[in-house]
C-alpha cells in the first residue's frame, strides 16, 4: 500500500493530523510525520532530514504522497527527494493539498484502494472542497462520475437523516463519513436536501465537503450492493452518535475596549502590529492591470501562454518563499505556499483550460474571470480570516497577469524613511519591504489577521490597518503617526502628541533589544552549569539563521548539500568557498563538519557503484563509503583543513562501527595533513576530530574509541533504528526506532561514561534534542552539548535554565527504568 508523508512547521499539528487520519482508516494506511520543533514563542520550523526520514520509513512501490503545510516545508520536502536514489524519487509526489483535508482526503482514498494519481487528485481537491462546505458556492467542483455497478439489478436503499453536529460535517466527521463509505462495496451517494445540492459519491471527502452540510441541514443517503443495508446502518449509527463529538461549543467573547476620547488629527483603525513610528508618508499603489477580452484561434498555443506565465509566477514566488524563510522566518514563509498551492489547484487551471479552449478566450480574460470567481467565494464567506484570504487569491492573480502582459516587476522605491499609506499592500509586497526604511505601515483595509499583518509583525514593523479613507488624500511627505499597540493614527501631531508617542516608542525599541539579547545568552541551569546549544545546518543560510537565533556554534554541518542536485562530486576550491563562507558567519563560533555521510537511503548517481544492496542501511554507507573512495575523502578533508587556519573547525567522522575504520580514517587525514605540509599549505595543526555515535557497535567499544578521538557526538536517528532493530523504512516497525526507547537511553549512558571516564565531551544531534521535554533526561544522562536545528535553540535554552542538573539527574534515572518510549513521555511531558 502507497505511504502518506505528512510534513508540518508544527509538531502537534502534524501528530493530531495525523492521528485523525489513522482513526478514520483503522492504521490501514503507512503515515509519517516530519514536523517542526515545541518552541512557544515561534513553534513553526521544518528540517529536512527529518522529511527525508519519514519519506523513507513509509517508503512503498505503490508510492509515497508527500502533503506539507506553508512556508519552508515545500522546499525541505523538495530537498529531502535529493537524498533518495533516483528510483525511488520517481515514486515520491510532492501534494499541493491543504495539510489537515488533504491528508485526511488521501488517507481515505489510499485506504480505499485508490491508485497513487487518484488518492493525490482527492487531495488535491480539499481545498475548494472546504471553501464549499463553509457555504462558498453549491457546486465549485465538478461532479465526479459514479464507478459503475456491474450488476444493474442490485436494489438501491436509501435513509434520509438530520446532522445535529453543532458545526456540521467539517473536516472530522467528512473524513469520518468517507472512511465508513469506503469499507463497503456497495456504491454511496449522498445529497444534501436542505441545500437541494445535486449527489455525489459518499467515498469522497471532497466531494461529501462540497455539500456544506451544517446543524440541522438534512442528507438524503443512497446504498446500491451487496451491502448496501449494512453500509447505511454504519452512516446512519455515525450521524445519529454525532460522529463521537460533544454538541457543545464555548462561547467565544471579545475583551471590552476602554473608550479614549480622540484627540485632534487622530484617526481610529485596528491594531495590527505593535509599535510607534513617526516619519513622513509615502503613498504605495500597485500596479492597475488593464484586461481586454479578445477571441483565439489557436487555444492550444493560448493554453500554453497561461501554464508558462503560471510557471514563472511558481519560480517567483519560490524565490520569494526562500528569501521570507531566510530573512523573516518560516512561519511567514507558510504564507506563500498557499500562494503555490493556488497555482496548482486543478479545479482553478481546468476553468481557466474551459474558457481558452471552449469559449476562445484569450490568457489574460480567462484567468482574470476564474480569480474573480475565488474572490467572489471568498467574499460572501461568513468566517471574517477566510474572507481575508482574498488579499492572497488578488496577490497570485495579480502576479500571472502581470507575467502574461509581459509587465516588470514593481519594487517599492524609499529615497528616505517613512511610513507606507496604502488601500492594501499585498503579502508579496509587504514580504520585501526593508524595516530599515519603512517605519510604519497605515492601510485603509485589512485586519490583524491578514497575511499582510503577519509579516510586518515578523519584520517589527508597527501598522494600524482600516483607517478612515481620508488618508489617501493626504501629500506625500506629511507628518504622520501610529501606535500598532492601539490601532490608532495621528495626522501633522501636535508636540504633546510627540512627546508622548516618541517616549513609547522608546520604550518599546528598548524592551525588544532586550528580547533579542536574551535569546542569545548562554543556556545555564538554575545551578551554574553551561550547557552548550549548537545548531544542525546544511547551508550558508542555515548558518545565518542558527546565529540569529542564538546558537552557540554548529554542532553538526551535513556537507551532503555540497553533492545534491549536480552532476559530479563537488572540487575542492568549490568546498573551501562554502566552508570559509560558513565561518565567516559564525565568526569565532565553533564549526563541526562531518564529512560526507552517503548510503543507506541516500545516494549520488554519479557516485553509485551500480550494485544494489538488498538492505543499504547495513551495507557501503557513511565512513564506509569514504574508505571505498578514498580520493573523494581527501578532498573534503584538504578543503576542511584549509578552511580550518585561524578558526574554530572540527571534523567529525560518520558511522563509525569499529577501531579499524576509525584508525583508517585518521591515516587518511594523517596523509592529507602530510602532503599540505609538504606544499607549504597551511592549517590548523591542533584540530579537534570526533566521531558519530549511531550504532550499537561502536556503544559497545565506546571505551576503546574514546581513547582515540576528542569528541563523541550521538546521532539517535541512526542509533535508535539499529539499537531497537527497527527498520525506519518498514512502516510495520518504524515506531520502534524511537530515542526515548528504554533501551536507547541506556546506551546514550554507556556512551556519556565511556567519554567521562577519557575525559572527552559528548554532544547529541538527533532530532530528539529538538523536544524540549526531553531536555531534562538528556541533561541527566549526562550530554555536555545539544544540537538541534535553529528554532529550536530559544525554547531548548529556556527550559535549561529553568532545571537544575541535580533534578534532570533524578529525571533520567527514573526514565532508564521505565518499560516503553511511551511511558518515557508520559514522565516527562509535565516538565514541558
Amino acid at each position: 500500500m502507497l505511504g502518506i508523508v505528512i510534513v508540518s512547521h508544527s509538531k502537534q499539528l502534524a501528530l493530531g493530523v495525523r492521528e485523525l487520519a489513522a482513526q478514520m482508516v483503522q492504521g490501514q494506511v503507512p503515515l509519517a510525520v516530519a514536523a517542526g520543533v515545541d518552541d512557544p514563542a515561534n513553534p513553526l520550523g521544518t528540517d529536512v532530514m527529518q522529511v527525508y526520514e519519514a519519506i523513507a520509513s513509509v517508503f512503498s512501490d505503490d508510492g509515497v504522497l508527500v502533503l506539507m503545510d506553508l512556508g519552508s516545508a515545500l522546499m525541505s520536502a523538495e530537498m529531502a527527494l535529493e537524498f533518495l536514489p533516483p528510483e525511488q524519487q520517481e515514486k515520491v509526489y510532492l501534494c499541493a493539498a491543504p495539510l489537515v483535508e488533504g491528508a485526511i482526503a488521501a488517507t481515505v482514498a489510499a485506504a480505499a484502494g485508490m491508485n497513487i494519481q487518484q488518492v493525490m487528485a482527492e487531495a488535491n481537491g480539499a481545498l475548494v472542497a472546504k471553501a464549499t462546505q463553509l457555504g462558498l458556492d453549491a457546486h465549485p467542483l465538478p461532479v465526479v462520475s459514479s464507478q459503475p455497478i456491474t450488476n444493474t439489478e442490485v436494489a438501491t436503499r436509501e435513509i434520509r437523516l438530520k446532522v445535529s453536529n453543532r458545526l456540521g460535517l467539517h473536516a472530522r466527521p467528512s473524513a469520518q463519513f468517507v472512511a465508513t463509505a469506503s469499507r463497503f462495496q456497495s456504491q454511496i451517494q449522498v445529497q444534501n436536501l436542505t441545500r437541494n445540492s445535486e449527489a455525489v459519491r459518499g467515498d469522497s471527502i471532497n466531494q461529501v465537503a462540497t455539500l456544506g452540510v451544517r446543524q440541522g441541514h438534512e442528507l438524503r443517503i443512497t446504498a446500491t450492493g451487496v451491502d448496501a443495508q449494512e453500509a447505511l446502518q454504519a452512516l446512519q449509527a455515525l450521524i445519529i452518535n454525532n460522529f463521537g463529538e460533544d454538541d457543545s461549543i464555548a462561547e467565544l467573547t471579545a475583551p471590552p475596549q476602554e473608550f479614549v476620547a480622540p484627540t485632534q488629527g487622530e484617526l481610529a483603525g485596528i491594531a495590527a502590529s505593535p509599535g510607534v513610528a513617526i516619519a513622513p508618508l509615502f503613498h504605495y499603489q500597485s500596479a492597475s492591470v488593464a484586461i481586454t477580452e479578445y477571441h483565439i484561434e489557436n487555444v492550444e498555443i493560448e493554453w500554453q501562454r497561461l501554464q508558462s506565465a503560471i510557471q514563472i509566477a511558481k519560480q517567483e514566488i519560490q524565490t520569494l518563499l526562500s528569501h521570507t524563510s531566510i530573512q523573516i522566518g518560516d512561519a511567514e514563509a507558510a504564507i506563500f505556499d498557499a500562494h503555490l498551492l493556488f497555482l496548482t489547484d486543478p479545479v482553478l487551471l481546468d476553468a481557466a483550460r474551459h474558457h481558452i479552449v471552449e469559449q476562445h478566450l484569450n490568457a489574460e480574460f480567462a484567468w482574470q474571470a476564474v480569480v474573480d470567481e475565488v474572490t467572489n467565494s471568498y467574499r460572501r464567506l461568513e468566517d471574517a480570516y477566510l474572507k481575508e484570504r482574498v488579499d492572497d487569491v488578488v496577490d497570485v492573480g495579480s502576479r500571472v497577469l502581470r507575467i502574461l502582459l509581459g509587465n516588470a516587476p514593481t519594487d517599492l522605491q524609499l529615497t528616505e524613511p517613512s511610513i507606507i499609506v496604502a488601500t492594501d499592500l499585498s503579502p508579496s509586497d509587504t514580504a520585501k519591504l526593508d524595516p530599515s526604511k519603512v517605519m510604519g505601515i497605515c492601510m485603509t483595509s485589512g485586519s490583524a489577521t491578514s497575511h499582510s499583518a503577519i509579516i510586518a509583525r515578523t519584520l517589527g514593523i508597527p501598522a494600524v490597518m482600516g483607517v478612515d479613507a481620508q488618508v489617501l488624500n493626504l501629500e506625500n511627505g506629511t507628518l504622520i503617526a501610529l501606535d500598532g499597540e492601539t490601532g490608532k493614527a495621528w495626522v501633522a501631531p501636535d508636540v504633546e502628541t510627540l512627546n508622548i508617542l516618541e517616549s513609547k516608542r522608546q520604550i518599546w525599541q528598548k524592551t525588544q533589544a532586550e528580547a533579542r539579547k536574551l535569546a542569545h545568552k548562554p543556556a545555564i541551569t538554575r545551578d551554574g552549569q553551561h550547557i552548550k546549544v549548537f545548531a544542525n545546518i546544511g547551508s550558508i543560510a542555515d548558518a545565518q539563521a542558527a546565529i540569529n537565533h542564538g546558537a552557540e556554534g554548529v554542532g553538526l554541518l551535513r556537507t551532503e548539500f555540497l553533492y545534491l542536485e549536480r552532476k559530479n562530486a563537488p572540487g575542492e576550491e568549490e568546498q573551501l568557498e562554502v566552508y570559509q563562507a560558513i565561518v565567516k558567519v559564525l565568526g569565532n563560533k565553533p564549526l563541526i563538519i562531518r564529512t560526507l555521510d552517503i548510503g543507506g537511503d541516500k545516494h549520488l548517481p554519479y557516485l553509485s557503484s551500480g550494485v544494489t544492496e538488498a538492505n543499504p542501511f547495513l551495507g557501503v554507507r557513511g565512513i564506509r563509503f569514504c574508505l571505498e573512495n578514498p580520493q573523494l575523502l581527501k578532498t573534503q578533508l584538504r578543503a576542511i583543513l584549509r578552511a580550518s587556519v585561524g578558526n574554530n573547525i572540527k571534523i567529525m567522522w560518520p558511522m563509525i562501527a569499529t577501531l579499524t575504520e576509525l584508525r583508517a580514517a585518521r591515516a587518511i587525514l594523517v596523509e592529507v595533513q602530510r602532503e599540505l605540509r609538504q606544499a607549504g599549505i597551511s592549517f590548523d595543526e591542533t584540530m579537534k576530530v570526533g566521531m558519530m555515535i549511531e550504532t550499537p557497535a561502536a556503544v559497545a567499544i565506546a571505551d576503546q574509541l574514546a581513547k582515540e578521538v576528542d569528541f563523541f557526538s550521538i546521532g539517535t536517528n541512526d542509533l535508535s533504528q539499529y539499537v531497537m532493530a527497527g527498520d525506519r523504512t518498514n512502516p510495520r516497525v518504524a515506531t520502534l526506532a524511537d530515542a526515548l526507547q528504554p533501551a536507547v537511553l541506556r546506551m546514550i549512558k554507556q556512551t556519556v561514561q565511556a567519554a567521562q571516564t577519557a575525559n572527552i565531551w559528548v554532544g547529541l544531534c538527533g532530532e530528539v534534542a529538538a523536544e524540549t521535554i526531553v531536555a531534562p533526561i538528556l541533561l541527566g544522562l549526562g550530554v555536555d552539548e545539544l544540537s538541534v536545528n535553529p528554532q529550536a535553540i530559544a525554547p531548548l535554552k529556556q527550559v535549561i535554565s529553568h532545571m537544575t542538573i541535580t533534578e534532570a539527574q533524578a529525571i533520567a534515572s527514573v526514565a532508564l527504568q521505565q518499560d516503553s518510549a511511551t511511558s518515557v513521555r508520559e514522565l516527562v511531558y509535565p516538565i514541558g
